[in-house]
């Protein structure tokens, strides 16, 4: 049997409510040299009843023989892959009729490049929005970004199988929740990380997503896999910088106070003068990684202003060359302090 282009991988678990509009984007792909390999984690609703049900040679369902989890239910997907390359996909998303062939397409072009991620937009509530991800990347920049977040949906992910094959295990099971953000770290000893620009996929939100209910989980996790991003750098601090980072950049949550907003913007602005002094870096992508360093900065700034944790002066005395106000300007700031001061007002009135 001759091995298809691709293979998209999936771990299914009690999905029997998306699971066939999900397969159904995929028989729209332009692209058709493809294979599905779904492992069904012993699934309790009628998912495994469903997949069986959908009449395509290139859907391959796997039953566990145990419940053992989404990272290991995708790791066996890896292992019984046939592919060239390795899309993941979640058992809820959507991809858009292009993502396949244009990814394949950019891969073939760049042997250097290992992963290549999509932009997506978020689906809520049946309402199409932005993800909050940069809108404009280049290869650097998605560098760059994996050092203080994760720039990519796990789910416009395609990944040379040749590469994923060198992993052992492809995601490891001990970074739950994390496992994706991991990987590409791992992956990125290997090769070139970039995205396609172009919103390739549909992304799920809602209630049960894992990113809602471990977050906790996923915070640990994106936190060790940051400690030892950051270890040759900080040394015996680097953990403490991983936490301030995933609490604050990844996580959002406003800064207690000036020392931590001191912290924070130091640990910042020295990850990216080591980020710039170890590449050659082209002026696209230095833009950019000044511009989008700055607007996180500036969102720290105005989460804080507006719980009134801080107040102004501290974020104007307290930023760090290079990182700016980002987009926010001092009149946007003010308004934030404005609001954070009537919070802290209303909190020591009660």
């Amino acid at each position: 049997m001759t091995a298809p282009v691709v293979s998209v991988i999936m771990a299914a678990y009690n999905g029997a409510a998306l699971v066939g509009e999900t397969i159904a984007s995929l028989q729209a792909q332009t692209l058709s040299d493809f294979e599905i390999v779904v492992v069904d984690d012993r699934s309790t609703d009628d998912t495994l009843a469903i997949l069986r049900a959908i009449d395509d040679p290139r859907l391959r369902v796997i039953e566990s023989a145990a419940n053992q989890g989404p990272v290991r239910a995708r790791n066996r997907a890896v292992a019984e892959a046939r592919g060239r390359y390795i899309a993941g996909l979640d058992q809820d998303d959507l991809c858009r009729p292009e993502r396949l062939a244009r990814q394949v397409a950019y891969l073939e072009a760049r042997p250097d490049t290992v992963l290549l991620g999509t932009a997506a937009t978020a689906l809520e509530d049946g309402r199409l929005s932005a993800t909050g991800h940069a809108p404009a990347s280049t290869p650097l920049l998605i560098e760059w970004l994996l050092r203080i977040e994760n720039p990519l949906v796990w789910s416009s992910v395609m990944v040379r199988a040749d590469a994923a094959r060198q992993l052992a295990p492809f995601t490891r099971p001990a970074m739950l929740y994390a496992e994706d953000f991991d990987l590409y770290h791992r992956l990125a000893k290997l090769g070139r990380i970039a995205r396609l620009d172009e919103e390739l996929l549909v992304y799920r939100r809602h209630g049960g997503g894992a990113s809602q209910c471990f977050v906790d989980t996923m915070r640990a996790h994106a936190a060790l896999v940051l400690a030892k991003a950051y270890a040759e750098l900080f040394g015996e601090e680097a953990q403490q910088v991983a936490r301030l980072v995933v609490q604050h950049i990844m996580g959002q949550e406003p800064v207690p106070h000036r020392v931590a907003l001191l912290q924070l913007g130091t640990a910042l602005a020295r990850l990216q003068e080591d980020f710039l002094s170890n590449r050659v870096v082209d002026a696209e992508s230095l833009t950019l990684i000044r511009w989008e360093t700055a607007r996180r900065w500036s969102r720290v700034g105005r989460a804080a202003l507006r719980t009134g944790t801080i107040g102004l002066g501290d974020a104007i005395a307290v930023r760090p060359d290079h990182l700016g106000l980002g987009h926010a300007g001092v009149e946007e700031l003010i308004m934030s302090r404005l609001i954070g001061g009537a919070r802290s007002a209303i909190r020591r009135a009660k």
